[in-house]
């Protein structure tokens, strides 16, 4: 197993001015490592999309028993019901650019479009995957989970009264507020920090990070 590269921090500095604070940020790219077997091209989870088949199902099942009792109502000498019969009118004597089957129209597309969309999409974004240590068990980390270990890691820099994590699929954005130190230092210190926590998550693509560090606002 190869190690990781060091990260290359992008420095910016902002000083103190009229409607600013001090502030100290960096960004990173990280390189993860390789997962056994070269397996490191795995996707996303997929969603088992439950609610949306589950609504499908249910209209599905629903319509063609109620159009297979008609049909078979019919069969036996009875009228079909007036539902079909009015249906059926509407669509012999409507033209194809009338606004009510036009709207139809559109309707059914629409909901075509975004069954499709969900059947090739994977979904689970909250969901990210991690590194294969045996090549029969896939894990994945939540992001809120993931935010919060690099959370905890960061309020252990000193000079941090605060952090904010978001964590995204492809980085990880640290926003902190010190309250004493040199922002360079408690930068630099949580660029090391929270560089080796983003590599201990495991994940199969090893997030980019960014950290700002600014003062705490003045009260009043």
């Amino acid at each position: 197993m190869s190690e990781p590269t060091q990260p290359v921090p992008v420095v910016e500095r902002e000083q103190d001015g009229p409607g600013h604070l001090d502030q100290s940020g960096s960004a990173a790219t990280y390189t993860g490592r390789p997962t056994p077997e070269g397996d490191g091209a795995d996707g996303r989870f997929w969603s088992p999309r439950r609610i949306p088949a589950a609504l499908v199902a249910v209209v599905v099942l629903g319509a063609s028993g109620i159009l297979l009792y008609d049909v078979a109502a019919v069969r036996a000498g009875h009228s079909a019901m007036h539902w079909r019969r009015v249906l059926a009118g509407e669509l012999a004597h409507r033209p194809l650019n009338d606004v009510w089957v036009l709207t139809g129209a559109g309707v059914a597309a629409a909901l075509g479009l975004w069954l499709v969309v969900l059947a090739v999409t994977p979904g689970l974004r909250a969901v990210l995957p991690m590194r294969r240590a045996h090549t029969d068990v896939r894990a994945g980390l939540d992001r809120d989970a993931a935010a919060m270990v690099l959370r905890d890691r960061a309020m252990q820099v000193s000079g941090v009264q605060s952090v904010r994590v978001r964590m995204k699929r492809s980085r990880a954005e640290v926003r902190a507020v010190s309250h004493f130190r040199q922002l360079d230092d408690v930068r630099a210190d949580l660029d090391t920090v929270i560089g080796e926590a983003v590599q201990g998550l495991g994940l199969t693509r090893t997030p980019g990070l960014s950290v700002r560090v600014a003062r705490p606002g003045k009260k009043g």
